[in-house]
């Protein structure tokens, strides 16, 4: 459905160690740096965290969630662990979510700039 998704930065080298690390834990190795960010590109998208085209500061997009695919809950677990590791913050402990459909496996982080992000895994006890 979509081609890439796009966060912003204001630190780029908080952002790309960041992201290198909670990406890797999700399969997602390959980062590409550029001058005003990185896309960590895959089969089914990309995604591109930098400096804000307009060249204004970024700002956080209130009620934004971006989710991230996980195989299963230990891949979730080193997710958020990784996260937390290179300059993220807890916004909910990895663990069964009960409204989420499927109840799945999720955790959810925000990055050194403040973006909401998850990762959710299927919940095979369901």
């Amino acid at each position: 459905m979509f081609t890439h998704t796009f966060l912003g930065t204001n630190d780029i080298d908080q952002s790309r160690k960041f992201y290198t690390a909670v990406m890797a834990t999700l399969g997602h190795t390959t980062a590409v740096p550029l001058p005003t960010g990185t896309v960590f590109p895959s089969a089914a998208g990309a995604l591109v965290v930098g400096k804000p085209a307009n060249g204004e500061a970024h700002t956080v997009s209130n009620g934004h969630t971006l989710g991230f695919k996980a195989d299963n809950s230990a891949a979730v677990d080193a997710w958020h662990t990784a996260g937390l590791a290179n300059g993220g913050t807890c916004e909910g402990a990895p663990g069964v979510r009960e409204n989420s459909p499927g109840q799945q496996y999720g955790a959810y982080l925000r990055d050194p700039d403040g973006n909401k992000i998850c990762a959710f895994a299927p919940n095979p006890g369901a």
